[in-house]
């Protein structure tokens, strides 16, 4: 069912279901894509269904036979300054979760999360997803479980020589701008982080959430 508009319901869906039809959502298939037939998918299923004549109802149909492409990958990071590019990017990737985590070089304090809730609801509508990520108030690094950890590991762009080869495991996460302090370095090398290098050159945070996520994916 390609080019056929994909909608997130925020609520339970099943055949035969009506649901009120945001404002929006009823412009943009009536006058945008001048059609009401659409997909419409929550909680891992995907269904047909269509905007009512009046345009205020969308009418859940059949449901499809589209997997869902999302994986069990729990994404920690630091808020950035291009955090709407890099939740976007790892929800077209899939990922399960989205974790925030408060590091010392943290500068990004005043995020508007309910935009990135939006950016995230585009981003799996566009992308094929039957599901969106959670998405979890931020935490403190003192806060965050460290044993296990995949970390996407700067050092290794300044000579670090050992990488574990064995990447095991669905919790990746990725620092700040200005990198980790060595203060967090010290205390995640004592908790037994897994390291992943990202090679020889530094990447921006955002870059450095793509190559994470394509790394433990494709381990």
């Amino acid at each position: 069912m390609q080019n056929i508009p994909r909608i997130y319901i925020d609520e339970p869906i099943e055949t035969g279901k009506i649901v009120v039809a945001d404002k929006n959502i009823a412009h943009y298939l009536r006058h945008v894509m001048r059609r009401n037939d659409c997909l419409v998918f929550n909680n891992g299923d995907e269904y047909a269904a269509t905007l009512s004549d009046d345009s205020k109802h969308i009418v859940v149909g059949s449901k499809t036979d589209h997997v869902d492409p999302s994986n069990d990958i729990l994404f920690y990071f630091a808020p950035i300054k291009r955090l709407d590019e890099m939740l976007n990017m790892v929800t077209q990737m899939g990922v399960a979760v989205l974790q925030p985590v408060i590091t010392e070089r943290t500068v990004a304090h005043h995020v508007n999360w309910e935009r990135m809730k939006k950016i995230i609801v585009e981003a799996a509508e566009q992308s094929g997803r039957n599901s969106i990520p959670k998405l979890f108030n931020p935490i403190k690094f003192d806060e965050l479980d460290l044993n296990g950890l995949i970390v996407a590991d700067e050092r290794f762009a300044h000579g670090k020589k050992d990488e574990k080869k064995n990447v095991y495991g669905d919790r990746i996460f990725v620092g700040p701008e200005g990198g980790f302090s060595q203060t967090e370095f010290e205390k995640m090398d004592s908790a037994n982080i897994i390291s992943l290098s990202l090679g020889k050159t530094i990447l921006r945070a955002e870059v450095a959430a793509v190559v994470s996520v394509s790394k433990v994916l494709n381990k």
